[in-house]
């Protein structure tokens, strides 16, 4: 560390450390002025974040860590930015609002010291030293932010997912799958995890898996309904596909798929008549209507 860059840094942590306060309420009227925060944002709520952040990096300058690597290795300050970034990132905060934050962080601390020193050439030191050490917390930041979205995303993606491929108690013994759409390698997961725990909660013997709403057949969707029978069949459960219409009928003989070994019917309705032979052989009066159907 040279002899002005270690004078810019004794000068910024002292100054960071004796007006703590004035800096964090500068710094939130510097975000509220340049919307860096959306509209619902409470004061009190960017006070809190301005606290704890402007304490952290104020304890990350007294420390021995070179000015580039305090971001990162500094545990109270990594933590401060990193919760911040999450928080923002999980309110619908937009990349360029959480910029415009770090932006304004850097001009409360310029006005700050400049207000404490007169001489130029150690404004200059310390504007720099201030620079590294925010743009080093904004990457922090902003690589946080993008793993707190894509986390958020996925995490969305998966529900809507699991919205989208329920699975429905149709009778005693039988579970049924409605699949509307495309069935890629995602869904197949979520409706093969879905419907395995389904089978081993309601104590299952026979799932139907009905493709109705499927509007094509080819040969990945059949290689995934391959996976899932054979899923199923592992658990002691048998698997009856529904659904195959007429146009889908033919598709699958033109492209040589071989389902041979699936039970297939042409309705839901035929499906569950050869489900309830499969489970009971007959139907007792009192495993009528009362058994109902009910959502996992």
């Amino acid at each position: 560390m040279s002899s002005d860059e270690a004078v810019a840094r004794k000068r910024v942590a002292g100054v960071m450390q004796g007006r703590v306060d004035e800096i964090a309420d500068r710094w939130v009227q510097l975000q509220v002025r340049h919307a860096a925060v959306s509209a619902g944002t409470r004061e009190s709520e960017l006070r809190e974040e301005a606290d704890a952040l402007v304490a952290a990096l104020a304890a990350g300058l007294d420390s021995a860590l070179p000015v580039d690597r305090i971001a990162n290795s500094h545990a109270d300050l990594n933590r401060a930015v990193t919760e911040l970034s999450l928080r923002r990132a999980r309110s619908g905060e937009s990349p360029t609002a959480t910029a415009l934050a770090v932006l304004a962080l850097k001009e409360a601390l310029l006005e700050a010291v400049r207000e404490s020193t007169q001489d130029g050439g150690e404004l200059f030191s310390a504007a720099l030293l201030i620079n590294r050490l925010l743009d080093a917390a904004g990457a922090l930041s902003f690589d946080t932010y993008v793993e707190g979205r894509e986390e958020i995303i996925h995490r969305q993606s998966r529900q809507l997912l699991e919205l989208s491929t329920p699975v429905v108690r149709l009778w005693k013994q039988v579970l049924g799958v409605p699949l509307i759409g495309t069935l890629d390698t995602a869904r197949t997961q979520v409706v093969m995890e879905n419907l395995l725990q389904a089978i081993q909660d309601q104590e299952a013997t026979v799932a139907i898996i009905d493709i109705t709403g499927v509007p094509t057949v080819d040969t990945a969707v059949a290689q995934h309904l391959m996976q899932t029978v054979n899923a199923v069949r592992l658990m002691g459960a048998d698997c009856i596909i529904s659904g195959i219409r007429p146009p889908i009928a033919q598709t699958i003989a033109q492209l040589g798929i071989d389902l041979s070994t699936i039970m297939t019917r042409a309705t839901p309705a035929d499906a569950l008549s050869e489900a309830i032979k499969l489970t009971v052989g007959s139907l007792p009066a009192s495993n009528g209507p009362s058994d109902g159907p009910a959502s996992r």
